[in-house]
């Protein structure tokens, strides 16, 4: 029964060993030449040629050092699979499987649908632990607040304080008061007060009644 870490060094070992041939076909091909690697993928019958030898000699090259590297290996493995498909279906497929066979070069498929399996077996997620991806990704997990989640972390927030702070009240405009009429100055009075006045009128009037009676009597 294996165990976890047993497993993770195995897919490393296996993912090196992968990387190391197609790092190896890959740089061959641009010591060769693209040009050269073009024309020869021509007369073998491979459609665009000189496309195909500058995807299949990077891609080798590049794709090899991220299997070793464990970076990117869903994508990493897709690539390397299409370029070993595209070798097996027009180049080697038809020379049966060995690559030698009785003492001569038969340009079997054996290597190629290795290789291509086990590219599309990293990129399923058999790479093992011990790859750059899982360390990018345990990273991110120890640093999970991103500047992105601070800043709606922070718009957020903003949000709760406008609602919970009272709104603004218009300053209420100051009611003018009613200007109520001043009221009438009393006349000073000539003779002294009010009730010297009615006293001295009902004196008058007194006077002009007994007049009239004592004149009737004279």
């Amino acid at each position: 029964m294996r165990t976890r870490p047993l497993y993770d060094v195995v897919a490393a070992l296996a993912r090196l060993g992968v990387g190391i041939i197609f790092m190896a076909h890959g740089w061959q091909k641009i010591e060769a030449g693209i040009t050269a690697t073009g024309r020869s993928f021509d007369s073998l019958g491979v459609p665009l040629p000189t496309a195909a030898a500058i995807y299949s000699a990077f891609v080798e090259v590049l794709g090899g050092a991220a299997l070793i590297a464990g970076l990117g290996l869903p994508v990493t493995g897709v690539l390397l699979f299409m370029d070993m498909a595209g070798a097996f279906l027009f180049v080697h497929a038809e020379n049966g499987v060995f690559l030698v066979d009785d003492g001569r070069i038969r340009n079997g498929y054996e290597l190629v649908l290795a290789l291509g399996l086990a590219s599309l077996l990293f990129a399923a997620g058999g790479g093992g632990r011990l790859t750059a991806d899982r360390w990018l990704v345990a990273r991110r997990l120890q640093n999970p607040e991103t500047e992105e989640e601070d800043d709606a972390a922070s718009f957020v927030d903003s949000l709760r304080g406008t609602e919970t702070q009272p709104a603004e009240q218009p300053p209420k405009k100051r009611r003018r008061a009613a200007k109520t009429p001043p009221e009438p100055a009393e006349t000073p009075d000539p003779d002294g007060s009010e009730e010297d006045v009615m006293v001295a009128g009902a004196r008058k009037a007194a006077r002009k009644q007994r007049t009239p009676g004592l004149a009737k009597e004279l």
